[in-house]
């Protein structure tokens, strides 16, 4: 017996197709190469956007992408071993920089 009021609402795990997908690419030898990505936690991850303007929000206009469903896109990611699929997300973060920031060089005084 379900206490909530929303019994028709799909179990957060439960796939639903999502169509079409803009999926961000990124130039490769033999064409265009899927960008993988990290989940907060680093578990590598396939993305996907329902809209042009939700990817260009994200990840700049300068993004390039490509049209594919989410069963092709679960099955190009598959064999890299990437099995999540995260489908719009509102944020991303830089990538990280390979130069440690240093605080300001402090005078070293004689005694």
């Amino acid at each position: 017996m379900c206490l909530s009021p929303y019994d028709d609402d799909p179990d957060p795990e439960e796939r639903a197709p999502a169509g079409l997908l803009h999926v961000p690419v990124r130039p490769g030898a033999a064409g265009p190469a899927l960008r993988m990505f990290r989940s907060p936690m680093g578990e590598r991850t396939a993305v996907g956007f329902t809209r042009q303007d939700l990817l260009t929000a994200a990840l700049g206009a300068g993004q390039s992408s490509i049209r594919l469903s989410e069963p092709a896109l679960r099955s190009l990611a598959a064999p890299l071993g990437v099995e999540r699929l995260v489908i719009d997300p509102a944020l991303s973060a830089p990538a990280v920089t390979a130069e440690p920031v240093h605080p300001a060089a402090q005078p070293v005084r004689a005694l």
